[in-house]
């Protein structure tokens, strides 16, 4: 898991370290230093911890101008044990939304498993961004259907049409136009 490091391919477009607004601002990276695990595998120096023992991430991109962000998630997100969520949505998402973030597209390849707990924290994340919307990319299908049997797809829409978008080969404001257009379509219907 050493190896696998977030997304850096638009970060000559943004760097959450380097940006005041976000909650990573003025973190300090080592490329030679391993410091966090998640249970006995190091993970990549890159990727910045939000007080959960197994889910770490990378804010990969935000548009002030457009009121979204892209998340890059690495780990195992376990509401039961650890309540990721709440380390989540209050370290990191409350102040996005501070700054009128309302969009959300969180990648979550790298995140392995899921459990479940309650939904407390994900109403409030979608009570608290009105007309916006939380988009999961590339979960595994395994950790879509946990979130489908704990209902909680409903606050996270993920699978689908969704998982099929390169976003790679995108740059954000593509994928972020792109997303709003399938989600705009989906909700007409």
């Amino acid at each position: 898991m050493h190896e696998i490091e977030p997304y850096y391919n638009w970060r000559n477009l943004y760097i959450a370290s380097e940006d005041p607004l976000s909650p990573f601002y003025g973190q300090q990276y080592s490329e030679f230093e391993f410091t966090n695990a998640i249970y006995d595998y190091f993970i990549h120096p890159q990727w910045d911890k939000f007080d959960s023992a197994t889910l770490y991430l990378k804010i990969l991109y935000v548009s002030y101008d457009l009121h979204y962000c892209v998340i890059e998630l690495i780990g195992e997100w376990n509401d039961a044990i650890y309540n990721d969520i709440m380390y989540l949505y209050r370290n990191v998402i409350e102040e996005l939304i501070e700054q009128e973030i309302i969009y959300f597209i969180l990648i979550g390849e790298n995140v392995l498993t899921f459990h479940a707990d309650t939904s407390d924290y994900y109403e409030e994340w979608v009570d608290n961004i009105g007309e916006g919307w939380i988009i999961g990319l590339n979960f595994r299908w395994h950790v879509i259907k946990d979130f489908v049997d704990a209902n909680l797809d409903y606050y996270i829409a993920l699978g689908g049409k969704f998982d099929d978008l390169a976003w790679r080969v995108m740059l954000p404001d593509q994928l972020f136009k792109k997303l709003d257009t399938l989600i705009t379509k989906r909700l007409e219907m």
